[in-house]
């Protein structure tokens, strides 16, 4: 081989050697996409994800109706109900009750006797209701047919005592007069009772009655 074939061989691997490398590089470097958002999902991907957000907004929304209803109906049957049991407008109905049902029971008169226990009767409730019902025929009956008693009273004053939901205890002041056959002119008198009652069905009836 001659020194000119030896330069030329020479130059050619060094043409060889500085291509090589970078052309295997480039060759091996895969295309990477440059900028720009991510694709976004398919159509019908994109669908069933909006469907799922829907689905559980929904739920989150039952759930809050579900803890507010709980919360309200507690306040309500805990707090705002015993209240309404307890209060002003509940003391009033027990008060007039008991008064309404003192002077049902003191006030008979012998031409009314029947409708007069009747009516004293829709006062009434429990034990009570039945010992009223065998005093009245045992002794009130046969002593204002034979004696011709008539009493009839009078609410001086009357204080609520107690009041709980479902029981109060009022305490009432009372004149009562009293005629018969023996005393035409009648008697006078004033007592205090105590007078019981029970909520039977949204209404205060008079389960016991104490003389004080």
């Amino acid at each position: 081989m001659t020194v000119k074939n030896e330069e030329e061989l020479l130059t050619a691997v060094e043409i060889d050697a500085e291509d090589g490398p970078e052309d295997a590089v480039a060759a091996e470097e895969p295309d990477v996409a440059t900028g720009g958002p991510p694709d976004r999902p398919a159509g019908p991907v994109r669908r069933v994800l909006h469907g799922a957000a829907r689905f559980w907004v929904a739920i989150t929304l039952v759930v809050l109706l579900a803890i507010t209803g709980g919360v309200t109906a507690w306040l309500y049957f805990n707090q705002y109900k015993p209240d309404q049991a307890t209060g002003t407008a509940a003391a009033d109905t027990a008060l007039s009750a008991a008064k309404d049902g003192t002077v049902a029971l003191l006030s008979y008169s012998p031409e009314t006797l029947d409708e007069d226990f009747t009516n004293a009767k829709t006062h009434l409730t429990g034990d009570f209701l039945n010992y009223y019902n065998q005093f009245t025929e045992q002794i009130v009956t046969p002593a204002a047919t034979k004696k011709s008693v008539q009493t009839s009273a009078a609410i001086v004053n009357a204080a609520v005592a107690e009041l709980n939901p479902e029981s109060a205890v009022v305490l009432v002041f009372l004149n009562q007069t009293t005629t018969s056959t023996e005393n035409p002119d009648g008697s006078f008198s004033t007592s205090a009772v105590k007078v019981g009652l029970t909520r039977v069905n949204d209404d205060w009836l008079i389960s016991s009655f104490d003389p004080v």
